[in-house]
């Protein structure tokens, strides 16, 4: 069943995506309204559930969360008001078709490997936080398995140390289960969200290890007791 489920999901996602993009770039001032009607259209056809612990300060100019699937995203816009901005690889940016729904909103779009691509970064993060637009980002920098934490790229530090930003930690539990896009699998089921204390970036303290540490911590804890 969840092979099923999966194939009517990207049969749904390519249609909606398409009509989604279609909006954004016709209403370019309204793209925030558009997504966030997409974002519940996909919360009720997947039937997720949430459960939320702690509380999501939603004045933080920076959200740091782990990631396991696409439905990361999907949960975190659902959830969050504010225009966020996120920071996609940009061999996602440069896909045929899907590649717009980073381009129409315009999130922000990165090349690890290139040191130009770190001076856009920057100029774009200033643009988007001028705009009051909140930086989202997954500073695993790609999917992990949910069992565990995948070491931090350097990436989220810098951008939150050089603009000194408020940063809201989240972790994300069992959205891998619900929709796995690798293996094209669906699953009904509760995704879990875990907000953490706010946390002032600064170069002078070991803030980001320190959160690695405590994520990493959090996540295998909950692997653990979900499998006992």
């Amino acid at each position: 069943m969840g092979k099923i489920r999966g194939f009517i999901v990207l049969i749904q996602f390519s249609i909606t995506v398409a009509i989604t993009i279609a909006l954004m770039y016709t209403f370019r001032n309204h793209t925030h309204k558009v997504i966030k009607v997409w974002m519940k259209f996909q919360m009720k056809f997947l039937g997720i559930k949430l459960e939320e612990h702690g509380t999501l300060d939603e004045s933080c100019d920076m959200v740091i969360m782990n990631h396991q699937s696409l439905l990361d995203i999907i949960v975190m816009e659902y959830i969050h008001s504010r225009d966020l901005a996120w920071v996609a690889k940009k061999e996602i940016t440069d896909m045929p078709f899907f590649g717009h729904i980073i381009k129409a909103p315009r999130m922000i779009s990165v090349d690890r490997e290139n040191k130009v691509g770190i001076v856009k970064l920057i100029k774009d993060v200033k643009d988007r936080l001028d705009k009051k637009r909140p930086i989202a980002i997954f500073p695993e920098g790609t999917r992990g398995d949910g069992k565990t934490l995948l070491p931090f790229k350097p990436g989220a530090k810098m951008v939150a140390d050089r603009f000194k930003l408020r940063v809201q930690p989240a972790i994300i539990f069992n959205t891998k289960y619900i929709l796995d896009s690798q293996k094209v699998e669906c699953n009904p089921g509760i995704v879990k969200v875990i907000y953490l204390d706010p946390i002032q970036a600064s170069k002078d303290t070991n803030w980001f290890e320190e959160l690695e540490a405590k994520m990493k911590k959090i996540v295998e804890e909950e692997y653990k007791n979900q499998n006992a």
